[in-house]
């Protein structure tokens, strides 16, 4: 069973949130708090597997919970926000969140954290002295590019990359472009280089919005940052961007970006 806590001041939240976990059958609803000190004391007293947490408390924020009990990557409860506040999506994750469930949230969305935490217990479970911080990253880079994606008309305008042991947000202007290495994409900002995993087919269809195009079988190039179109001494095409890198034109893929190019931009 997964021994859960609800901490939430709003006693109708409370109520959406008790209704929804009971209809999971591997689920034991252990405790609730409304304010921050109950919950300190309660996630104390009883050890939970996961804690559903707003940010805005009476007494103060869920943030401070977190730091009162002292969680870290080894110990304590997995943590999804629930909250009507999306300006601290970042806070959160950085907090090392599961997840954070902006309300008003549905069915869907309750169902797909809560499958999360299943699994990151399953796992946990099966090596208890192993946490999988890679595979945590990986889940929160996701769970954040969803949340920014959904508010910002289906597409976000920034990336979580790893940088060291910390995790950033690039915009996407200031990627100049985009490689494929198997199941992962490079993406290329200014001198550095962000590995991220996913297809490139998949991260063309999220940063196509954005101003970005294909331009060769494993290569997207933001074309703001393309300065000019040359012709090559064998007679193909390449894009030169403002920084000098020049980028092989696949003749599939000529006739595309010379129309969207070719007119304000020197050939």
């Amino acid at each position: 069973m997964i021994r859960t806590v609800i901490v939430e001041d709003e006693s109708l939240a409370r109520d959406k949130l008790r209704r929804l976990l009971a209809r999971a059958s591997d689920v034991e609803l252990v405790g609730e708090a409304a304010t921050a000190e109950e919950a300190i004391a309660i996630v104390q007293e009883l050890r939970p597997d996961l804690l559903f947490l707003d940010i805005r408390l009476d007494d103060r924020s869920g943030f401070e919970v977190l730091e009162a009990l002292g969680r870290d990557r080894t110990s304590g409860p997995l943590v999804v926000f629930a909250t009507a506040y999306d300006a601290h999506a970042v806070r959160a994750f950085e907090a090392r969140a599961l997840d954070y469930l902006l309300k008003p949230f549905d069915e869907r969305r309750f169902d797909e954290a809560l499958s999360r935490a299943r699994e990151r217990l399953t796992r946990l479970e099966g090596s208890p002295d192993l946490r999988g911080l890679l595979e945590e990253l990986r889940e929160r880079q996701a769970a954040l590019e969803r949340h920014l994606a959904s508010h910002a008309g289906g597409y976000s305008d920034r990336v979580l990359v790893r940088d060291g042991a910390e995790m950033r947000l690039v915009a996407l202007r200031e990627v100049d472009w985009v490689s494929a290495a198997d199941n992962y994409v490079e993406l290329h900002v200014q001198s550095a280089k962000h590995l991220l995993r996913e297809t490139l087919a998949r991260f063309e269809q999220r940063v196509e919005p954005h101003g970005f195009l294909r331009i060769h079988r494993g290569v997207l190039v933001n074309l703001e940052r393309v300065r000019s179109l040359r012709p090559t001494a064998s007679g193909d095409l390449e894009a030169v961007l403002v920084d000098g890198t020049t980028l092989p034109i696949s003749r599939s893929h000529r006739g595309r970006i010379a129309a969207l190019l070719g007119g304000d931009r020197p050939l």
